[in-house]
């Protein structure tokens, strides 16, 4: 069996290879592209050679999906390998379901922790809570065992059953319970409402197949209430579905209007999308809300509502991606999701920032340069530019959490601190009363302080930088009572970090609280209180004479 096993794998490789080779023969005469059929051949020989003689046993499986991933990486971030293995989570992105029990989760020390169970899911329905770890599956331990396997075990044909074991922190009893897989969808629209009975406010969180549909149903819904202007909010949507956002600009445009077109090196990516069928509403006032986030197909969709001057866009520039991707099918149920175009906007203009066919030395990318930026106008001649996602027409900039509050963020302070709180309130008050005490933080407190935590300000860490500068300048002696002072006020005081960022503290801890409790829609609804990108909407729509002049470009801003 040695000698066979010996003989087996060279038989096996030069056989392959000799397939591969009179493929890449028959490819260089029909194509005469002398460096592809150089570049293979290089590759098939390596690969070869590297497996018949490498001194340990190699995985060619795993060889092969390293060098293909860092092969894509050296293009752009959106053109990936897809493995038959990784096809459901592909899925899942594009339509937003799959089969499962309706759970976040990742790791926490050895074991698998619970982030999120989904509003109405077996997870839910069943007790588990955001906090718990998991123990076991179907009998085996998940001890030490990644998020990839863990996954795979919950994830099942709907209707099936799963059994799991879990402790619960701060209770520190294993419980075991019996579920049946669903098929989970998570929601495109979480939230929609009225907002002081005047204003429809929709929040679309990506652009998976049939968001669309979420969205005429809400607004049509909302529709009945006559709101005096519409928010649809976009903030942190990553995108998603091209198709989806020609629909949705189609419910408030007419019919035959174009609201974007891709240009790609094959002309069998060239294609105009125009909208399809008679809209829902083309009166109403709207306002998009964006952010940083906002990306792909929400930058098409505010990108083409300003174009078309159909709405006033508020928040933050967008991301900036004006990439296409299209799925090839490879063997072995493979795939590769490759970028194949370009799209622009009615227009004309692309919202891509970063130049990857362009790259520095080092590998990194620059932002497109103000000189290669152009000038674009809008249907009523309102001026907009391209090379740098959707610049708002009133740009609102959030506020910046303090290192201090990262922290407690990153290293699970919080999240631990509320996963204790819930074990000890049966219930809370309802999103829009629910407050967090200075009593209930001087608790919380308490309880950090107990925990050893060590972090370094920015501030600190470039005061660092400094000193060395200055003693390797020479110039620190004479300024040396100044840094102690310095470094006196700015350094690490955990119980002063406390007191300065209390009410930040506060509102993270109010979130999470109120998420354990009312899931992502009761938290959606207690942050539209005191959102100043949402305000600022209202306070345009409250004024029809004046979004009408914005949008017909003779709007002069109040000093």
């Amino acid at each position: 069996m040695k000698v066979f096993k010996k003989l087996k794998r060279p038989v096996i490789y030069f056989g392959v290879f000799g397939i591969i080779t009179s493929s890449i023969l028959f490819f260089s005469f029909k194509n005469q592209d002398f460096k592809i059929v150089k570049s293979l051949d290089i590759y098939f020989t390596l690969f070869k050679e590297l497996n018949l003689f490498y001194v340990d046993e190699t995985n060619p499986e795993d060889l092969v999906e390293t060098s293909i991933n860092a092969m894509l990486k050296s293009l752009d971030p959106y053109t990936t390998y897809i493995p038959e293995k990784e096809l459901d989570d592909f899925k899942f992105m594009t339509t937003g379901k799959y089969g499962g029990i309706g759970a976040v989760i990742r790791r926490k020390d050895d074991f698998t922790m619970v982030v999120e169970p989904y509003k109405g899911s077996p997870a839910q329905i069943a007790g588990l809570r955001a906090g718990d770890m998991l123990k076991k599956i179907d009998g085996k331990s998940l001890e030490d065992l990644n998020i990839e396997d863990v996954s795979k075990l919950l994830k099942g044909v709907p209707n099936t059953k799963v059994t799991i074991q879990y402790e619960r922190p701060f209770i520190k009893e294993k419980e075991e319970v019996i579920l049946t897989r669903k098929e989970i969808v998570v929601p495109s629209v979480p939230f929609h409402g009225m907002l002081d009975n005047k204003y429809a406010y929709i929040r679309l969180s990506s652009f998976k197949q049939n968001c669309s549909e979420d969205v005429k149903n809400a607004f049509v819904e909302l529709k009945k209430n006559s709101p005096e202007g519409l928010i649809l909010d976009l903030r942190s949507n990553p995108g998603g579905l091209m198709l989806e956002a020609v629909r949705i600009v189609n419910l408030f445009v007419e019919k035959d209007e174009k609201v974007v077109y891709t240009k790609g090196k094959l002309k069998e990516y060239d294609f105009e999308y125009f909208t399809k069928t008679n809209p829902i509403d083309t009166e109403i006032p709207i306002v998009v809300l964006v952010s940083r986030g906002s990306a792909s197909a929400s930058e098409i969709v505010a990108g083409s509502l300003q174009d078309l001057d159909r709405a006033v866009i508020v928040g933050r520039r967008t991301y900036g991606k004006g990439l296409v991707q299209s799925t090839r099918p490879l063997s072995y149920n493979s795939q590769l999701k490759v970028t194949t175009a370009k799209y622009y906007i009615p227009s004309g203009r692309c919202v891509q920032a970063l130049d990857f066919s362009n790259r520095n030395e080092d590998g990194s990318v620059g932002t497109i340069p103000d000189s290669l930026i152009s000038d674009f106008l809008t249907r009523n001649k309102r001026l907009v530019k391209d090379g740098g996602g959707v610049t708002p027409d009133f740009a609102i900039t959030p506020d910046y959490l303090s290192k201090f509050s990262v922290i407690l963020l990153t290293k699970d302070l919080i999240f631990d601190y509320v996963t204790k709180y819930r074990t000890e309130h049966q219930t809370i008050d309802n999103p829009m009363d629910f407050k967090f005490t200075d009593a209930d933080f001087e608790h919380f407190m308490a309880y950090a302080n107990d925990i050893e935590f060590d972090y370094e300000t920015d501030s600190e860490r470039e005061l660092h930088k400094l000193e060395e500068i200055a003693k390797k300048e020479k110039y620190f002696s004479i300024a040396e009572e100044e840094f102690k002072a310095l470094r006196k006020k700015l350094g690490r005081d955990k119980f002063k970090d406390f007191e300065i960022f209390k009410e930040e503290i506060k509102e993270l801890i109010e979130e999470d609280i109120i998420s354990r409790y009312y899931f992502r829609d009761g938290v959606i609804k207690r942050n539209l209180e005191d959102d100043k990108q949402l305000l600022k909407a209202k306070e345009i729509l409250s004024d029809q004479e004046e979004i009408i002049t914005i949008l017909k470009g003779g709007y002069q801003k109040k000093k």
